[in-house]
């Protein structure tokens, strides 16, 4: 009877057995004798593809990013995961923003990786993340509406340096101040800017005008006012004397400004801040930043994932201890920190884990994300063994090794794994 039901139960497994070594077991073996042998697949190499792991550039930035993520992307993922579970537990609309945040889960990487290729793109009116970045920034250093404004040479207007213009004669009391420059595209003059007026001249200060002394079409005069050009709005105008600003201005709509008595005999300088080239934001896939932009949209993917796993370990915890904990005198933050976090420990374990050997062989987002100039910078190890393979230059025997040496990174993972699975099992 006991022969019978092994013969029968080898029969059922046989499949399995089978579908498992054509599809587990014959690759792995393959990829281990593959790794010994060249370019060609024809001559044994030795250990020169391992050899080429740990001396080839490309290769250890691979590594060394791939430890990146598995140290960063796992413990922020649960981090978030924790902290959602959590708060969400005592809101009326938990439900509802768990949903939202798994939602992501949903999407494909290769999807999610074309949604945050946009988002991180450098252009603030394309990429979300830069035009949020730029906006905050523009709020305490608001940038110049005329990066590109200059004098003419035949302009009574000379470079002070710095990016500032000054005044070549000194003004005087009663004498209009004509300031005019070029360089801003009409269409990017302000849209309350209004025809330059001709100043009045005042017997108690120094009046002027700045305007953009271009006339669409041409036939305009050279430093005179013309129909049709604009004032230069909002354009900050200082009088220097012996080196020590007197007083300010701002030009108004029609580009017209008052300064007082006291700059009678200064010069009047346009400071650089009028010409401040806009702020475009961070370079977020340059880089120094893909990677941490790359692990972000990661993140963005998995806490939902991690937040439904804690959650339901939170559900089953004994409630009896957390109102006990909070009878003896514990806080909220106690109760977290010293009956929560150590309860939710096997939990949390089996997401960290989890989370490490899903981003030990993480190809997709970096493939899209990470333009072709950053790649080398974003590179990991399951890109580098496409590109080791299947690239303009091929090596099987380096793409082999690669394929080894992510093996050999997830068996300790997957060891740990087992090892806490069967001392749960035991309990």
């Amino acid at each position: 009877m006991t022969r019978t039901r092994r013969i029968v139960a080898a029969g059922f497994l046989l499949p399995a057995l089978v579908l498992l070594g054509a599809l587990v077991v014959y690759p792995i073996v393959y990829s281990v004798y593959r790794s010994f042998l060249d370019r060609t697949g024809t001559g044994f190499a030795g250990l020169d593809n391992y050899v080429e792991l740990f001396t080839d550039d490309t290769i250890l930035t691979a590594v060394r990013n791939n430890a990146i993520w598995v140290v960063v992307a796992p413990t922020v993922a649960t981090a978030l995961g924790l902290i959602f579970a959590v708060l969400t537990e005592r809101v009326r609309w938990g439900t509802a923003f768990k949903l939202l945040v798994f939602m992501p889960m949903a999407i494909s990487m290769l999807a999610a990786g074309i949604i945050f290729r946009l988002v991180y793109e450098q252009d603030p009116d394309r990429g979300v993340a830069n035009a949020v970045w730029v906006g905050v920034h523009d709020t305490f250093a608001e940038s110049s509406t005329y990066p590109k404004a200059r004098p003419l040479p035949a302009h009574p207007l000379e470079a002070a340096g710095g990016g500032a213009f000054v005044t070549k004669e000194p003004v005087r009391v009663g004498k209009p101040a004509l300031l005019p420059l070029v360089g801003v595209a009409p269409g990017a003059m302000p849209q309350d800017a209004r025809r330059a007026a001709p100043p009045d001249p005042a017997p108690d200060g120094v009046t002027g005008t700045a305007w953009l002394d271009f006339t669409r079409g041409g036939g305009g005069r050279t430093n005179a006012l013309d129909d049709h050009e604009l004032g230069l709005k909002g354009l900050k105008v200082e009088a220097v004397k012996d080196g020590r600003v007197v007083a300010t201005a701002t030009a108004a709509a029609d580009g017209t400004f008052t300064l007082p008595a006291a700059a009678d005999g200064a010069h009047l300088r346009l400071p650089a801040s009028n010409f401040r080239e806009r702020y475009n934001g961070v370079d977020w896939l340059g880089p120094t930043l893909v990677t941490p932009a790359i692990i972000g949209s990661y993140v963005w993917m998995w806490a939902g994932f991690a937040m439904v796993l804690i959650a339901a370990g939170l559900a089953g915890l004994p409630r009896e201890l957390l109102e006990a904990a909070r009878v003896d005198g514990a806080n909220e933050w106690q109760v977290f920190r010293r009956v929560t976090v150590p309860l939710l420990a096997p939990v949390l374990a089996v997401v960290l884990v989890t989370l490490m050997i899903n981003v030990l062989k993480i190809f997709d987002l970096v493939f899209i994300i990470a333009p072709g100039s950053a790649q080398d910078d974003a590179n990991v190890l399951a890109l580098q063994l496409y590109r080791s393979s299947f690239g303009t230059d091929a090596h099987l025997g380096v793409g082999s090794a690669i394929s080894v040496l992510l093996l050999l990174l997830v068996i300790p993972v997957m060891f740990f794994n087992i090892r806490r699975i069967r001392r749960e099992t035991r309990r």
